[in-house]
């Protein structure tokens, strides 16, 4: 199956009078519908892997291409159409808008550009919230749902511009051990329906190791050991 994120000798250097340089020529590339992890200690340069990966931080040197696009070289508006229409995004910490209903907060990603979103697009993510269990809170407010729900409303935010690659950090991190594992459940059953990527960043060894690939770094460095053999 083809690549459909690839990136070559790709550094990051943070600074300018002092210089820290957090990746080192990092050469890496994920199939098309495939389900990795990402580990590694605290600092090791996981999250700004993700964040170049996902265009939201951009590499000293190297070169990233995001379904046969190259996007290193890209401006701010063309990376944000980028990311709105291929990268769905799920965070430690959900960022979901208090203020709003489960479903308001679903449509966000939709109505960045389309500011009434249709019939279809309505029932979309009301069909996204029923894949996700959390259908019958879908107009509670945020701030009134439990950390379990407001995860799966992230999750179900992340789906509704059906993107090609889903990037999560950590998407379990705040949860307890059998919700981390429905939530695992649920990402697993997205990546196969709808051959969505995944890349998640995640502490959790027994989440990790039920992906299909399990890439190491360490001190800014691709362990190509365990990216290798335990696929």
């Amino acid at each position: 199956m083809a690549n459909i994120i690839t990136l070559k000798n790709v550094n990051k250097i943070y600074g300018s009078a002092v210089k820290t340089q957090v990746l080192f020529d990092t050469n890496l590339s994920f199939e098309e519908g495939s389900f990795n992890s990402i580990i590694g200690q605290s600092g090791s340069g996981k999250s700004t892997l993700l964040n170049i990966i996902g265009t939201l931080d951009k590499p000293t040197s190297g070169e990233v291409y995001i379904n046969s696009q190259r996007t290193d070289g890209m401006s701010k508006n063309a990376l944000a159409a980028l990311r709105n229409k291929t990268i769905g995004f799920i965070f430690q910490f959900h960022y979901l808008l208090p203020e709003f209903t489960a479903i308001e907060n679903i449509l966000i990603p939709y109505m960045m550009n389309n500011p009434k979103p249709p019939k279809e697009i309505i029932e979309r993510a009301e069909e996204f919230m029923k894949m996700v269990g959390i259908y019958d809170v879908k107009d509670n407010l945020a701030s009134n749902m439990s950390g379990g729900q407001q995860q799966r409303t992230a999750i179900a935010r992340a789906l509704i511009n059906n993107p090609k690659i889903i990037l999560a950090d950590e998407p379990t991190g705040n949860l307890d051990s059998s919700s981390a594992e429905n939530i695992y459940t649920i990402l697993r059953e997205i990546n196969q329906k709808f051959n969505t990527t995944f890349i998640i960043i995640t502490h959790d060894l027994r989440i990790a190791q039920k992906t299909d690939r399990i890439i190491e770094i360490k001190d800014g460095r691709i362990n190509t050991y365990n990216d290798t053999v335990m696929l």
